[in-house]
């Protein structure tokens, strides 16, 4: 499978120039255009890397990489016309790996970016099928097992059991699991995910894989 780079900017015109540079040198391109889309799309497709641009439209850079950082080591390489010194700061303290100015050279951008790949730990690749105890996922099919039985999920099922079993052993806030699944606009709709994880447990019967921790969020268990 090809690295996955999740490029996020609100100007068509620099997508439309990331995009064949990014194939051309061998990776898959998922775009977004806001900072909504942008954790959507990192929690349910997992990219082996993120460009993104600090002046989005709804939801400001600096804020989306906190986010992402609450619950993912994704590599963050921050493209952006801004040049002063305290926002490159700002952004490599929430989380950023690297800074990288507008315009810049593609030669350099894809040399940071083969950098920042070299330094993630572990490989998306062996991130395909992923298990905690007696469940299974295997994103690239987009399949469920329990104790090798195949159990059938809603689209939102599916993207919150990935999320889940990616953190599997962590703590996920409320507000972290409606942000990634729902979006920004559902931080305060526990009622939707109680209802999800109901359902979600139903299916996975006598399992108890998904444990509450009170006020706060949910767990599955890792082993």
């Amino acid at each position: 499978m090809k690295p996955r780079i999740l490029a996020v900017d609100d100007e068509p015109q620099i997508l439309r120039f990331l995009r064949p540079s990014l194939e051309v040198a061998g990776y898959q391109v998922i775009t977004a255009a806001s900072g909504t889309e942008a954790l959507r799309l990192a929690a349910t497709v997992a990219p082996d890397a993120v460009l993104l641009d600090l002046g989005l439209p709804d939801i400001y850079g600096k804020e989306v990489i906190a986010r992402l950082r609450s619950w993912s080591k994704v590599p963050i390489l921050v493209l952006s016309a801004r040049d002063r010194e305290g926002e490159k700061i700002a952004a490599l303290d929430v989380g950023a790996n690297d800074y990288i100015e507008k315009p810049f050279g593609i030669g350099e951008l894809m040399a940071r970016l083969r950098a920042a790949l070299r330094h993630v730990e572990g490989n998306a690749l062996a991130d395909v099928k992923l298990q905690a105890g007696p469940l299974m996922v295997d994103t690239a099919a987009h399949s469920v097992t329990c104790d090798r039985k195949p159990v059938k999920l809603t689209p939102k099922e599916f993207d919150l059991i990935v999320l889940l079993i990616r953190n599997a052993g962590r703590v996920l806030t409320h507000r972290q699991i409606l942000t990634s699944v729902w979006g920004t606009a559902h931080t305060e709709d526990v009622q939707y995910l109680r209802v999800l994880v109901g359902q979600l447990r139903q299916k996975l019967d006598q399992y108890d894989l998904i444990q509450t921790e009170p006020g706060i969020g949910y767990r599955l268990k890792a082993d």
